[in-house]
């Protein structure tokens, strides 16, 4: 004598399939929401952050890090691209390089990251017509000062259009880690 199997209603069938699929649902949106509020990774097009920054590098993009300190390397919207870029002056400072020196509110500051003795031509903020920075507004710089497209040519960052900060290299694996300011 067989014994019966019950018939499945389609009731039950979808509530299992959703009993088994809900946990991968569920992976999915948080991926999505951490991704899109929280972390990214980002990739460095071309070599404007070396030696700091190698071409096709991978970081992590913090995107929930809207505080810009000197030095931060941001992530921000240019012309439909995400540039990568160090913030070199915040809003309220005048910026000014003099003989490859950097000088902000008059006051001489060592860029202890350039390596291979970047040169960095001459440069005044009032050279862009601002004596200081307006509220909300960065001066950014690559650390490859000869092949950047940087404040001195694209102009000053909004805050608005700075993604976050990055200092977390996930790839390639030799390099993973934190990179120095």
């Amino acid at each position: 004598m067989e014994l019966e199997t019950p018939k499945k209603t389609t009731k039950q069938k979808a509530s299992g399939f959703l009993k088994a699929t809900l946990p991968y649902i569920i992976i999915v949106i948080v991926v999505a929401l951490i991704r899109t509020f929280i972390i990214t990774p980002v990739q460095v097009e071309g070599m404007s952050m070396y030696s700091t920054l190698d071409d096709k590098e991978i970081l992590l993009l913090k995107k929930y890090d809207k505080s810009y300190d000197r030095f931060d390397v941001v992530v921000f919207n240019y012309n439909n691209t995400k540039l990568i870029k160090r913030v070199v002056g915040l809003p309220g400072d005048t910026v000014e390089y003099k003989d490859n020196k950097l000088y902000i509110n008059g006051k001489y500051i060592k860029e202890e990251f350039l390596k291979n003795n970047q040169e960095t031509y001459d440069f005044s903020l009032e050279d862009l017509g601002y004596e200081t920075l307006p509220d909300g507004y960065y001066f950014v710089m690559g650390d490859n000062r000869t092949n950047s497209t940087d404040s001195r040519v694209i102009g000053l960052v909004s805050a608005e259009d700075i993604e976050g900060t990055t200092n977390f290299v996930i790839f390639p694996l030799n390099k993973f880690g934190n990179f120095n300011k």
